[in-house]
């Protein structure tokens, strides 16, 4: 192992981690108005209805595989699925999610690019942020067949154990990635990339949605009519 793998996967995902959730909380505090996805229906809804719901299913999909899957430890799951037909899962279940964010994120860049109404009302972080999520949608996509080759679940493992070893402060997680291939390596250093030009993108609406959990839980709200006393006789005088 050389310093520049422990610099990109030893030191680099804390600060990562580090500007994504002090980042996030400085915007939402200094600057809300800012907090929100900008959405670019009113101008063209073609490409939108499905690009979107393509796009959002896959990533929600691959978002929470990735962080139960990584951040599980193997001892946890062992007694009921082995780390090869973990594995195998994550292959089929991810390349379908994958696929289809894949092709709604295509969708949703081709759409930004040449409309030129939609084109002309992009920030540049609206256009970076898709044109980075469509390249780790292919990357990750990339990362199926190189899965293929070892299926006893090995490599699997060893990214897994990297993942908790970064959130709980344990040495040695960059040497676990020495023998990683390139699509995985750059795989996991564009995601920890996502997470340091989050708080700056559109995409801290993400946040909100994870708030609206909070918000389906919150106690019945309850309304009580007002109503005025009229004098006896009742009417209203002329």
């Amino acid at each position: 192992m050389n310093y520049l793998d422990q610099l990109l996967f030893g030191y680099y995902p804390y600060v990562c981690l580090t500007v994504f959730f002090l980042g996030s909380w400085l915007r939402f505090d200094r600057d809300q108005y800012t907090w929100k996805s900008d959405s670019s229906q009113l101008l063209r809804k073609a490409q939108l209805r499905w690009g979107s719901n393509l796009f959002h299913f896959g990533v929600l999909f691959l978002f929470f595989g990735h962080f139960v899957g990584m951040l599980t430890p193997h001892f946890v799951y062992e007694p009921f699925i082995s780390a090869g037909a973990k594995q195998v899962l994550a292959m089929v279940s991810g390349g379908v999610a994958g696929t289809a964010a894949f092709i709604g994120a295509s969708m949703l860049l081709h759409r930004r690019l040449t409309d030129p109404r939609i084109r002309a009302t992009s920030k540049s972080s609206d256009i970076a942020i898709l044109a980075i999520l469509w390249l780790q949608l292919a990357l990750g996509l990339g990362t199926v067949p190189l899965s293929a080759q070892h299926l006893d679940g090995s490599m699997m493992m060893a990214l897994a154990e990297w993942a908790q070893r970064i959130v709980t402060f344990r040495s040695g997680a960059a040497e676990l990635l020495s023998d990683a291939s390139w699509v995985f390596r750059a795989h996991m250093f564009l995601g920890m990339t996502f997470f340091l030009i989050f708080p700056f993108t559109r995409m801290v609406h993400v946040w909100s949605g994870f708030g609206t959990v909070g918000y389906l839980l919150r106690p019945y709200q309850l309304v009580r009519a007002r109503r005025m006393n009229l004098p006896a006789g009742g009417g209203n005088r002329v």
